[in-house]
């Protein structure tokens, strides 16, 4: 501790004989501080790390359950032959439980990975996760066409769903009546979002049409014939879709009997005109005079949100945060995408529930900073020195967001988590400091006399708060084990903010209270806090 009073004591001597210049160094410092705030980025939580990667496999909307099953085996063919993935398996289309409805065109496939040192070397060093994904896609695209690949984390897949219903990081969303003008604006906005950087996968949700047999009743020509659209339907679903006609019992087992047309027939449209259509007891039609028959182009789903129609694009993002890409993607789909009357644009994902929490952060910032100017007025008396305390917190903030920046971390929720736990540190060192500079004014020192004697009386108190703070979350800082990624950010933002609130505290606290001495009225009743 000596050691630590024989190199501050220079220090604060210095800094008292050149007041201005400390003065303005902390204004450059607290000006740069905002800048680099600004240059951050923004996203809702960081992303953890499974040790395991979600592959939605999209393939076209016609395709048949034993093609997408082929295609399937292909694609797994290719994940397993990376010697970090143990396991890999799949769930196509709609479960028995269908609490996730998909077509057969989509299928989920989870990769399970090897502890990270059981990972091979090439080229003489592991890959990291990002290199195994980026490597794994590029190996899907090539060796497996005809299908969209998309890539995530399991839990994070299905935390993104809940969101917002879309399994994305970030979605965009388009609302609207007629699902062509839906598909030609949504893919236009892919073309776009594709040139951006920091994008990683980017699909539309609307996947195109697929040709359907439509078998609709002729009205003006049943109407002639007496008979019911009923009776037309009826036909065409017992000959193509089945109609039960009895049960097969053996022992207590009920097996339903159900009558339909072979398979060669109902895939002959011909054979399906001919169908009889009874009118009376003895008089039949052929199907084919009483409906028409078309092939129609249809959209495989059709999602509804807000009672409105809406198709969503998919994004995920590669090494860049979520507010930057989502400002620089808005003013350039904004500029590029016009929608008719009617149409609107909507952001969603992780990016909606960032601004949400940063509106309620804001609200609650400031009502406890409220209560703490109060709470330190109640115990001071003056607003003056209340004012001082609270220059503490922005000295503070400043190391935290330079902690930030140099690491490379975006703002995020559990950075702000950090940012409140520095300002109460900040603020406490504050009120031990004013209070021995008020109990030394009190006893009749003034000037520089009055700042070296209370300075180093709160020196060690001061710098072992610091001192202990710094080894506690240093090894969160440094950490890069599972769960790292949300231990980080809290740990950088209170480590550079404690550095730069101690030397500021010690420093610019201390020239501050000599600079407004002569306005500050201290008694002995004032002091009894």
């Amino acid at each position: 501790m000596r050691f630590i009073n024989k190199l501050y004591l220079p220090v604060i001597h210095f800094a008292l004989n050149h007041k201005k210049q400390f003065l303005g160094g902390s204004l450059f410092l607290l000006v740069t501080g905002g800048l680099a705030f600004k240059t951050l980025g923004a996203e809702f939580i960081p992303k953890l790390y499974e040790g395991s990667i979600a592959i939605q496999f999209v393939r076209p909307v016609n395709i048949s359950l034993d093609q997408s099953v082929e295609l399937q085996k292909l694609s797994e063919k290719v994940i397993t032959e990376f010697k970090e993935v143990e396991l890999a398996f799949t769930r196509i289309g709609t479960a028995e439980i269908a609490t996730d409805p998909m077509g057969v065109n989509l299928a989920d496939t989870f990769v399970m990975l090897k502890p990270e040192e059981q990972w091979p070397e090439i080229a003489g060093k592991r890959r990291d996760k990002d290199q195994l994904k980026a490597d794994l896609y590029k190996k899907l695209q090539a060796s497996v066409p005809g299908q969209r690949v998309l890539m995530t984390q399991p839990i994070e897949m299905r935390f993104n769903e809940l969101l917002e219903g879309v399994r994305g990081d970030v979605s965009l969303k388009i609302f609207g009546n007629d699902l062509k003008v839906l598909e030609e604006k949504s893919k236009q906005v892919v073309s776009i979002l594709r040139g951006i950087d920091g994008i990683g996968e980017v699909e539309t949700e609307l996947q195109g049409t697929s040709p359907l047999l439509s078998i609709a009743p002729k009205m003006s020509i049943i109407n002639r014939y007496g008979v019911s659209k009923k009776a037309v339907l009826d036909t065409v679903g017992a000959a193509i879709g089945g109609e039960q006609a009895s049960y097969l019992y053996e022992g207590v087992i009920k097996y339903p009997v159900v009558v339909r047309l072979e398979d060669a027939v109902r895939e002959d449209i011909d054979a399906l005109k001919t169908i009889p259509v009874g009118i009376d007891a003895n008089f039949t039609v052929p199907l084919g005079e009483l409906a028409s028959f078309e092939f129609k182009p249809i959209y495989g789903t059709i999602k509804r949100e807000v009672s409105q129609r809406r198709v969503a694009v998919m994004i995920n993002l590669d090494g860049r945060d979520t507010q930057s890409f989502v400002e620089e993607a808005k003013e350039k789909v904004g500029a590029k995408v016009k929608l008719p009357a009617g149409y609107y644009f909507e952001w969603g994902g992780s990016f909606k529930k960032l601004q949400s929490a940063k509106r309620r952060l804001a609200i609650l910032a400031q009502m406890i900073l409220v209560v703490v100017i109060f709470m330190i007025f109640s115990a001071f008396k003056s607003w003056l020195q209340t004012g001082l305390i609270i220059m503490g917190i922005p000295f503070a903030l400043v190391g935290g967001v330079a902690n930030l920046y140099f690491l490379g971390l975006p703002f995020s929720i559990s950075a702000a988590v950090g940012f409140i736990a520095l300002s109460g540190v900040a603020v406490l060192n504050g009120i031990v400091l004013i209070s021995v500079l008020n109990q030394n004014k009190l006893a009749g020192h003034t000037g520089g006399k009055l700042a070296e004697l209370s300075t180093m009386a709160r020196l060690r108190a001061i710098s072992m708060t610091a001192t202990t703070d710094i080894l506690g979350f240093l090894p969160m800082m440094m950490a890069t084990g599972m769960g790292a990624e949300v231990q980080r950010p809290v740990a950088a933002v209170v480590v550079g903010g404690i550095i730069t609130s101690t030397i500021l505290t010690l420093i610019i606290m201390p020239i501050l209270y000599g600079l407004f001495e002569n306005r500050m009225k201290i008694t002995a009743s004032s002091m009894e806090h």
